[in-house]
C-alpha cells in the first residue's frame, strides 16, 4: 500500500479509513495528487473519475443521498473549487454529509500572481457546517519554506501535526453527526508526486454519539392538544422511503380528524391520504366560497416533518388561514415555513407519533369532508385527460402510470417535479429530488451519483433546459445499463408561461423562456445510450412498451410536446376540477 510522502495527505486518508469514508469522487488536477495518489492506491476506497467538478459535486451528493453517509470530493487548486458551491448548497439544506476536500497553494503564493490561486480559506462559508483550514506541514518541501516564509519554520511539526488532526476530528465529527457537508482544504507545496510505503502517522478511532431524543413527558400537552382538537393536518415535506412505520401510517389514515397531505417526493402512502395538494387547494382559490371552504380546510393544529415542501399552494394558504398550534418534527432544525411555529420537537418522527397517537379519538368529519373533494377531482381529472391533445399534462399522467414497480426516481426540479404532484406514483417507487435549493443544475449528476449505489434500476424523469443544462452529467464510466431518461422537450423553460408575467414577446421567449430547437439523439449518442423519441400518444405507447425492457446500455426517451399549449392545458385543468 502506497501513501504520498506528504504528512498531511497521509493524516487526510487516514482519518477518513478510521471514520469509514470509501467513496471518493475526484477531479483532475496536478495540485490534488498528494490526495489523488493516496485514495487511489488503498484498495479501502472506492474511486471514481469525474472530470467537471460541478457535475462531480452532485455525483458526491447522489450518492451520499442514497447510502446516507459521507462521501467526499476532491479537486485541485483554483476555480475547481468554487464549481463545487451549488452542490454544497444543495448538501446543506436537504441534510446530506459532503465533504469537501480542496488542494490549496500555499499561503505564500496566493495573491502574488501564482497561477491557480484564489482565496480558498473559508470559501463555503455561509453554506457549510465547518471549515477546515489545515496547516501547510514544514518537513516537506522545507527549502522552499526557508526562502519564501522562513518564519512557518516557527512551530515544529508536531504542532501542526496536531492541529491539522484536531482540525480533521473535528470536521468529520460535523459531517456525521449533523448529516451537512464540510469543507477540508490542505494547501500543498511542490513536489506533489513522491510516494512511500513507510506511513508512521497514527489516528484515533472516534467515539460514537447518539442522538439525544425528546422525554416523554415533555409530550404531555402536545398529546392533550392533539387528541382534543377536530382538525388536525399532517404535511409531509421530503422523506426518505420505508423511514415511517407502516402502523403509524395506518393510525395516521384511520383518524377521521386527521387529514395527510403528502407530495411526491414524501414517499409516504396510504388511500386515505391527500397526495396532491394543489389539486384540493387550487378550486378553493378559484371559488366565490373562497373563505367559507378555506376556513373548512384550516387546521386547528398542524404537524409537519421531513425537508421542504413543493407546493406554493400549501403554504400560501397556512400562512394567510394559520393553524393555533404548529409543531416540526425534526431532530435537527425546524423552518418557520408558514410564520406561525410553536415547537421545534426534536426527535426522530416515529418516536415522536409513537408517543402521541393513542386510543384517543374525536368526533370529526374532516378527513371526510375532504376525502368527497378528492374522489371529485380524481374523477374530473380522467375526464380532463380524455379530452385535452398531447401535451406535458397528459404526459406526465402516462408515465407514472408506466414506471414499473421498485424503481428508484430522481426528479429534475421547475415543471417536473411540479407535474409529478399532480399525478399518482406507485408505493414501491422511491422517489428523490433535489429540493434543498431547488436548483436545476445537478439532476442528472445526482440521478446518476444515486443510481451507482442503488440496488434497483434508476429512472430520471427530465425537463429540457435540466438536461441540457447538466448533460455533463452522462459523462462518466459510472453509469448502469438500466439507468433510464425520460426527457420532456417543451423546447424551453415552460414553468415561466405559467408565472406571473407571461408575454408574448421575443424577449420573454429568450430572456425567461429560452425558446430552443435543441435535442438529445447526438448527446445520446456520444454518451452511449440508446435513443427514442415521441412527438404524438401513439407514439408514447409505442415507445413505453419497449423503454424499462433489459438492455446492454441505457435509454434516453425523448418526448416532444406542443410548447405553446401546455401552460393553457394545465391552467384549464384547474378551472375543470372546480
Amino acid at each position: 500500500m502506497m501513501y504520498s510522502n506528504i504528512p498531511s495527505a497521509q493524516t487526510l486518508v487516514l482519518y477518513f479509513k478510521s471514520r469509514g469514508i470509501q467513496n471518493i469522487v475526484i477531479s483532475p488536477g496536478s495540485r490534488n495528487a498528494p490526495l489523488t495518489l493516496s485514495f487511489t492506491k488503498n484498495p479501502f476506497f472506492n474511486c471514481f473519475s469525474i472530470v467537471d467538478e460541478r457535475s462531480a459535486g452532485f455525483v458526491a451528493l447522489g450518492m451520499a443521498q442514497q447510502l446516507r453517509q459521507p462521501v467526499a470530493v476532491v479537486c485541485t487548486s483554483g476555480s475547481a473549487l468554487l464549481n463545487y458551491y451549488p452542490a454544497v448548497a444543495e448538501a446543506f439544506y436537504s441534510d446530506i454529509p459532503l465533504i469537501v476536500v480542496s488542494a490549496d497553494r500555499p499561503n505564500y503564493k496566493i495573491d502574488v500572481g501564482d497561477g491557480q490561486t484564489i482565496r480558498q480559506e473559508n470559501v463555503f462559508e455561509k453554506h457549510i457546517a465547518y471549515c477546515a483550514n489545515l496547516k501547510q506541514d514544514i518537513s516537506h518541501a522545507t527549502e522552499a519554506i526557508s526562502e519564501f516564509a522562513p518564519e512557518y519554520l516557527a512551530k515544529s511539526q508536531d504542532e501542526i501535526q496536531q492541529y491539522n488532526e484536531d482540525q480533521l476530528d473535528e470536521a468529520l465529527h460535523r459531517a456525521i453527526q449533523d448529516n451537512a457537508p464540510v469543507h477540508i482544504n490542505i494547501p500543498f507545496e511542490e513536489p506533489l508526486y513522491g510516494l512511500t510505503e513507510d506511513c508512521q502517522i497514527q489516528v484515533s478511532r472516534p467515539s460514537t454519539d447518539g442522538q439525544t431524543e425528546i422525554e416523554v413527558g415533555d409530550l404531555e400537552e402536545i398529546k392533550t392538544l392533539w387528541n382534543n382538537s377536530e382538525r388536525k393536518m399532517v404535511l409531509v415535506g421530503v422523506n426518505y422511503p420505508h423511514t415511517i412505520d407502516s402502523k403509524i401510517l395506518e393510525q395516521l389514515a384511520a383518524d377521521k380528524s386527521v387529514m395527510v397531505f403528502t407530495e411526491t417526493t414524501s414517499n409516504a402512502h396510504h388511500p386515505n391520504f391527500f397526495p396532491s395538494i394543489d389539486s384540493i387547494v387550487a378550486p378553493i382559490e378559484k371559488s366565490e366560497h373562497r373563505e367559507k371552504l378555506f376556513g373548512e380546510l384550516q387546521p386547528e393544529v398542524l404537524i409537519t416533518f421531513g425537508g421542504l415542501v413543493v407546493s406554493k399552494k400549501v403554504k400560501a394558504f397556512l400562512r394567510q388561514y394559520k393553524p393555533k398550534a404548529h409543531w416540526h418534527v425534526d431532530v435537527k432544525k425546524a423552518y418557520d415555513t408558514f410564520f406561525c411555529l410553536s415547537e421545534h420537537i426534536k426527535s426522530e418522527p416515529n418516536t415522536f407519533f409513537k408517543n402521541i397517537l393513542g386510543d384517543a379519538t374525536v368526533n370529526s368529519t374532516y378527513q371526510q369532508r375532504w376525502s368527497d373533494v378528492k374522489n371529485g377531482y380524481e374523477r374530473k381529472r380522467q375526464q380532463y385527460l380524455e379530452q385535452i391533445p398531447f401535451s406535458d399534462f397528459k404526459v406526465f399522467d402516462r408515465v407514472q402510470k408506466s414506471i414499473p414497480e421498485g424503481y428508484q426516481v430522481q426528479l429534475a426540479n421547475s415543471s417536473t417535479v411540479r407535474y409529478t404532484q399532480l399525478f399518482p406514483m406507485l408505493p414501491s417507487l422511491e422517489v428523490f429530488c433535489n429540493r434543498g435549493t431547488s436548483g436545476i443544475d445537478g439532476s442528472t449528476s445526482t440521478a446518476v451519483g444515486a443510481s451507482i449505489h442503488h440496488p434497483k434500476p434508476t429512472l430520471l424523469l427530465t425537463g429540457d433546459l435540466s438536461f441540457f443544462y447538466d448533460s455533463n452529467g452522462l459523462w462518466n464510466e459510472y453509469i448502469r445499463p438500466d439507468f433510464r431518461i425520460i426527457l420532456i422537450n417543451n423546447a424551453g423553460g415552460g414553468i415561466f408561461r405559467i408565472l406571473p408575467g407571461k408575454e408574448d414577446s421575443k424577449e420573454f421567449s429568450t430572456f425567461f423562456e429560452t425558446n430552443h430547437q435543441l435535442n438529445a439523439k447526438h448527446l445520446a449518442k456520444m454518451y452511449g445510450f440508446q435513443y427514442a423519441k415521441a412527438e404524438n400518444d401513439a407514439e408514447l405507447k409505442k415507445q413505453m412498451e419497449e423503454f424499462y425492457h433489459v438492455s446492454k446500455q441505457p435509454k434516453i426517451l425523448e418526448v416532444l410536446t406542443p410548447r405553446l399549449k401546455n401552460d393553457q392545458i394545465l391552467l384549464e385543468y384547474f378551472d375543470f376540477i372546480s
